[in-house]
């Protein structure tokens, strides 16, 4: 068996695609867009037992499951040129300072 893994800021799951390929097990994952949660769970077989949070900063570290690796999606809203720009000083992106 490979390692376990807690896919955050999931988006559709491309790091859990990935990861599966791998051998790898995902415990569970942490999404706050409805529409990509709701395509995350269209696309892969997620078990009943699998943890999952919507928004992580309303997570406690007690409250995930152990994993051998955390895997991130990289917020990117704030530095898309499809959004407003504000770079690591935004809302979203700076989350991935605040869980490493």
């Amino acid at each position: 068996m490979g390692l376990t893994f807690i896919d955050f800021f999931a988006g559709v799951g491309g790091f859990r695609r990935g990861m599966e390929m791998a051998g790898h097990k995902c415990l569970g994952h942490c999404e706050i867009d409805k529409w990509a949660n709701e395509s995350y769970k269209a696309i892969h077989n997620i078990k009943e037992d699998e943890w999952f949070e919507s928004d992580i900063r309303r997570t406690r570290a007690d409250d995930i499951r152990r994993a051998t690796c955390w895997c991130f999606g990289f917020p990117c809203q704030d530095i898309s040129i499809a959004g407003k720009q504000r770079g690591f000083r935004g809302h979203r992106s700076s989350l991935f300072f605040t869980v490493t």
